[in-house]
């Protein structure tokens, strides 16, 4: 039998397989009932088929991914639905949203057409995966015939700028419904880092979990995703604890600010990872040539720290790279050439080596060999003989662990986001930590079962009602910012 990621995206005819029954399969059949009226609406037909990706919560494992190592996210049920029709003799793609903030974006029905990154358009999103599904058909040897005119309509539920993939939802949701439009599958594994290359267009240099997590999720289980290849592996969680994902409300703009956030870090990794290939015995041209993460150069600093007698990393990054932050002049005199050609003079990382004064890389080193570890450390406590009480005991601590790492080490956090991680462990959470790429977005605690309503009730009263008061958001809409959840499935494909 097939492994789950080598089948492709499932297609049903009915939303109970993948919204459950209730109240939840009624909220999703009045969605898809109120998308299918606003395509007639807009486009005068109804959509030949629809398309699902969820958004998800990390719950460990953060800026990691893109250094090659393995992250344990959730799929929640938040989700993004494209309706997708081809056009008859059209050549242009229109791209709706049933929210009425996002206007109508129209673009040529051309795969190649750049994406204009200096006017930023939600539209783009789409255009990512319709660019990089046309590259992977190509490559793949699929003939999809010329480019046709296309309608689409976008309906999301995943908080835009909240850390919680809504980016990663449509680009995927969209990947998935231009498939089934031309009819195409490609096994999940595939869609999963297609969808991962797509989110570049964008000028985001995404590392995988968001992509492998929408596409490859089961209802019920958390996801240890590995990398290089993609593959995930079903981590059943303690079942008397639940995750409460709590919205900071400062919005995180990982695509407009990338130069000085995302992908500074991203930039300050491949140097640490450089700079100590170099300091281990390699020499520069070879580092610049072969290291592109951290996880490349990990087996030089065991084996350094096995000298000293241990097997951790962090030792060789206490050696060798100063905690002082280190000019480009500095990283230039070891690395023996100009920063911009040892980065292959990407245009992301020129815009970070524009912006930024100085590189830390100490800290970013040493917070991904330590995040790395408390990955594996939360899997093996998931699956160890400890009694519930003590194994979400230690899941709550590697939670506060990670965030204090995040906080401090990797700088990817906010005044918000650490009132709203204090208050998460004041009111009983066992664990807090951001989640997602950080700079806002949200934080998601480890409660247990029998006091999450009064957990919530008490995250509204003691970090909520002060917003509400200032008029900063609605109290109805309260159940956006803060609720519970249980891991919920992956990427499907509807035809009815």
């Amino acid at each position: 039998m097939a492994k789950h990621e080598e089948l492709p995206v499932l297609i049903y005819s009915t939303l109970e397989p993948v919204y459950g029954k209730g109240s939840q399969l009624e909220e999703a059949q009045l969605r898809f009932n109120n998308l299918k009226t606003k395509f007639i609406e807009i486009f005068g037909h109804p959509p030949h088929v629809f398309a699902r990706s969820p958004g998800r919560v990390n719950l460990i494992g953060e800026h990691i991914d893109y250094e090659g190592y393995s992250v344990l996210p959730m799929a929640i049920r938040q989700d993004t639905i494209v309706a997708i029709r081809k056009q008859e003799g059209g050549k242009v793609l229109r791209i709706g949203n049933v929210n009425d903030k996002y206007s109508l974006c129209t673009y040529p029905a051309d795969p190649d057409q750049e994406v204009d990154l200096k006017n930023h358009k939600w539209g783009h999103y789409f255009i990512c995966g319709y660019k990089g599904y046309y590259e992977y058909a190509k490559l793949k040897g699929v003939d999809v015939g010329k480019p046709v005119g296309l309608d689409i309509l976008v309906d999301g539920t995943v908080p835009t700028g909240s850390g919680l993939s809504s980016s990663a939802a449509f680009v995927c949701s969209s990947t998935i419904a231009l498939m089934a439009a031309f009819d195409v599958k490609f096994p999940k594994k595939e869609v999963a880092q297609l969808t991962c290359e797509c989110e570049r267009h964008i000028g985001t240099q995404s590392g995988g979990m968001d992509q492998a997590i929408s596409v490859m999720a089961k209802s019920g289980f958390a996801e240890l995703i590995d990398f290089n290849p993609i593959r995930a592996t079903d981590v059943q969680l303690p079942s008397g604890g639940t995750f409460v994902i709590a919205n900071s409300l400062a919005e995180s703009q990982k695509a407009v600010t990338a130069a000085i956030n995302y992908n500074n870090r991203v930039v300050e990794c491949r140097l640490a990872a450089i700079v100590l290939g170099i300091k281990l015995g390699m020499k520069p041209h070879e580092a610049i040539s072969k290291v592109k993460t951290l996880s490349d150069v990990e087996g030089l600093c065991v084996s350094f720290a096995t000298s000293r007698g241990s097997s951790d990393p962090v030792i060789a990054v206490k050696e060798f790279l100063k905690e002082e932050p280190y000019t480009a002049e500095e990283i230039e005199n070891i690395t023996k050439e100009k920063l911009p050609s040892a980065l292959g003079n990407h245009p992301s990382s020129l815009d970070v080596l524009n912006a930024a004064k100085h590189f830390k890389l100490h800290q970013r080193a040493a917070h991904v060999y330590s995040e790395a570890k408390r990955v594996h450390a939360f899997k093996d406590t998931v699956s160890s003989n400890l009694n519930e009480d003590d194994m979400l005991k230690k899941l709550g601590d590697l939670m506060n662990e990670s965030h204090y790492s995040c906080s401090v080490l990797y700088e990817c956090s906010c005044p918000e986001l650490e009132e709203l991680v204090n208050t998460c462990r004041e009111n009983d959470a066992l664990g807090a930590r951001l989640t997602g790429a950080g700079w806002g977005g949200c934080a998601v605690a480890l409660v247990k079962e029998s006091i999450v309503p009064q957990f919530i009730l008490n995250l509204k009263e003691r970090f909520y009602q002060s917003r509400i008061d200032k008029g900063i958001i609605d109290k109805n809409d309260l159940g956006l910012y803060v609720f519970a959840s249980k891991p919920s499935s992956g990427a499907a494909v509807f035809k009815f």
